[in-house]
């Protein structure tokens, strides 16, 4: 997480003295630093003038800023001003182009879908598309980057694609203003049954809050008395939106998190203030090991204030708070200034500095929970050696190395014969070939979401039609592993021919139905009211 700020000092010429010239507080005289920047620009001088070959200065200013941070801490980074406006894009929540999903299908570019309020799909734009066309030159081919090139822009620019679609025989013109494109963070939302509410969460941006709410609020016409709250791989992002976000479910002022750094400037508690209705919902979130920084946050409040249980995985671990500082060449330094604990004090951060490299400490992360116990009280051995904290009610919680959930519910891996079909994108390109000979029956049969998910049937025939596409397509066929796979292969299937037409409702609502942890969720509820008091 972090919140992005102007860089407060310009004290040196090179970009590596501005950098440095964050840690003026550190123990030593501003003399020694005056002396290690000279050094470095000694060093950076001769080698420009006296290398045996012609340097990039920029590239090894850059590399040097690296190694520097590579002394730090594994979320301490630098960004180029090539990653720069992209990473921007990733938190603030729109970016401007035409507003579309895609991929590169046998070298076409093959529309997934059309955002949501972009142009777009305003100018009826269908999953299924394919554009062959761009500016009138071909574009069969094109790279992903090539794509992101041509089509992103100004918003009011305009650009002319040609379209091939299932069912027309000559190529669809359309001329395409380019507008703000909005990027949601709320993935999905809908009622799983008549009582359970479900939300999924992609990350933390400027925009999360606002969208969690608006969707909390449209399941809460629908009915729902119980929500599920999906963290899953949500990598995080900003602070403000987590304790936000939080808020939604902790009442009377309680404290949602608080941080604190060398510098006291950076030392803050965040406490609830706002009330909500959903403050006496049962919860529970998931969450796996891709779930970090803000959404530890969530999770641990939650957890403390038993306001909810968690189930799944252990998180990511990441307790440190980026600040951004931006650079005159319109990079960036993310840099730690300070650690957050969760409203019990618990640290989550994962040991980084007995590791090696970064490679390390981000590959171990399937290894830690091998250990733990399977359910809320934690017994295992591993458990002992982690600081031991309470929750509101006295439950025993962990700090040390991530959120470790109420339920702990491994995900199933997958056969490597699925892990081929999802390399090779063959769910995809079977159902876009699939839909090209029966998207007028789907739309006739199934005309609303619930009674696709309610009648279609991924049949045995269907399954081996599937699988001799596959072999087609150089895929080595197991039939054991297929055997062990068969319902998330089939569910697969058909959450993808929801997708094109109901898009993500149709996607999640559908794949959730062979999500373990997810099915364990549904079990769980009555332990989430009785922990919360709400039986």
């Amino acid at each position: 997480m972090f919140r992005s700020v102007k860089f407060p000092y310009l004290l040196f010429a090179t970009v590596l003295g501005i950098v440095l010239g964050v840690f003026l507080n550190k123990a030593f005289s501003v003399d020694n630093l005056r002396e290690s920047i000279r050094k470095f620009n000694d060093v950076l001088t001769f080698t420009e003038k006296y290398y045996v070959e012609e340097v990039d200065t920029q590239k090894l200013v850059e590399s040097a800023i690296n190694g520097m941070l590579n002394q730090l801490d594994p979320h301490s980074v630098y960004i180029s001003p090539e990653q720069f406006t992209q990473v921007e894009e990733s938190f603030r929540g729109d970016f401007e182009g035409i507003g579309i999903e895609f991929q590169i299908v046998n070298d076409t570019l093959t529309v997934v879908s059309a955002i949501s309020g972009g142009p777009s799909e305003a100018l009826g734009i269908l999953p299924g598309d394919r554009i062959v066309k761009i500016d009138d030159e071909d574009i069969i081919g094109i790279t992903n980057d090539e794509v992101r090139k041509k089509l992103r822009g100004k918003a009011g620019t305009e650009v002319n694609v040609s379209i091939i679609r299932t069912g027309i025989t000559k190529e669809i013109e359309y001329t395409i203003v380019r507008d703000k494109i909005p990027l949601y963070s709320v993935d999905a939302h809908f009622m799983i049954d008549d009582n359970t509410g479900y939300v999924s969460v992609s990350r933390f941006s400027e925009t999360t809050y606002d969208e969690l709410n608006n969707a909390l609020q449209a399941l809460n016409i629908d009915g729902m008395k119980q929500l599920i709250l999906d963290l899953r791989s949500n990598p995080g992002g900003y602070l403000n939106q987590a304790v936000k976000i939080s808020d939604l479910f902790i009442d009377d002022k309680k404290k949602i998190v608080y941080t604190e750094g060398r510098r006291q400037e950076f030392d803050e508690q965040y406490f609830a203030s706002e009330s909500s209705i959903f403050e006496k919902i049962p919860i529970i979130i998931l969450i796996n090991h891709g779930s970090a920084s803000a959404s530890e946050i969530v999770s641990g409040a939650v957890q403390d204030w038993d306001r909810g249980l968690i189930v799944g995985e252990t998180s990511f671990g990441k307790g440190l708070v980026q600040r951004q500082f931006d650079l005159p060449d319109n990079s960036a330094l993310r840099l730690t200034i300070s650690r957050y604990y969760t409203p019990s004090g618990r640290l989550i951060q994962r040991d980084y500095k007995n590791k090696k490299d970064k490679t390390e400490y981000y590959s171990e992360l399937t290894e830690e929970d091998k250990s733990e116990g399977e359910n809320i009280n934690h017994t295992a051995e591993k458990d002992s050696v982690r600081p031991v904290y309470k929750t509101k009610k006295g439950r025993l919680v962990y700090g040390g190395g991530g959120i470790t959930p109420d339920y702990i519910i491994k995900s199933k891996s997958v056969t490597l014969l699925t892990q081929n079909l999802l390399r090779k994108n063959i769910f995809y390109t079977y159902i876009l070939s699939y839909l090209d000979k029966n998207n007028g029956m789907i739309k006739e049969k199934y005309p609303d979401l619930k009674s696709f998910k309610e009648n279609f049937l991924v049949s045995d025939l269907f399954l081996k039609n599937f699988i001799d596409y596959a072999k087609s397509k150089d895929v080595e066929f197991d039939e054991k592993e297929f055997n062990e796979d068969k319902d998330y292969i089939a569910a697969r299937l058909k959450a993808q021919i929801a997708r094109n037409y109901w898009k993500n409702e149709g996607w999640y609502s559908i794949l959730l139905t062979a999500d373990e942890q997810m099915n364990k969720a549904l079990t769980l509820f009555d332990e989430a009211k009785k922990i919360t008091e709400l039986n």
